[in-house]
């Protein structure tokens, strides 16, 4: 969770919203670390765990990560969280709620839907008040 919370960081350096994904092969080596590049890329698919997934899959070559983990600084929203269930991951574990567009805990729950074809184990709130700050000074900047 560490290093997604720094690649959070570097996400907001570049005027992006401060989310950082890691994810990790079933020994628990990093395969793929992403950032939000939604502005960089001019993409709204963008978001750090769909561009991490597709990181993974290319190194691995599959279209499942059966056997891999996600860190995520924040709360997928529902597009990520679908991706995550598409793409088979085994455990999620993600730092901040987010009210206002999580797909997790918040809003449409995607993995509680009958219509979810794979839910990952899911653990919440992992070095969450790091994650919280981060945002919270990202958006008070925007507004200032």
């Amino acid at each position: 969770m560490r290093q997604a919370l720094g690649l959070a960081e570097a996400a907001a350096k570049r005027d992006e919203v401060p989310v950082g994904a890691v994810i990790v092969d079933k020994n628990g080596k990093v395969i793929a670390a992403a950032s939000n590049r939604v502005e960089e890329w001019c993409d709204p698919s963008a978001h750090a765990e769909v561009v991490a997934i597709r990181e993974a899959c290319r190194a691995l070559g599959t279209t499942k990560l059966v056997e891999c983990d996600m860190y995520v600084s924040l709360e997928p929203c529902t597009m990520c969280a679908q991706a995550i269930s598409f793409a088979r991951i085994r455990r999620l574990y993600y730092g901040a709620s987010d009210p206002k567009m999580g797909g997790i805990e918040q809003g449409s729950k995607v993995f509680m839907s009958s219509t979810c074809h794979h839910k990952p184990e899911v653990y919440g709130g992992i070095m969450a008040a790091p994650s919280e700050a981060l945002m919270k000074a990202f958006f008070q900047a925007k507004r200032s």
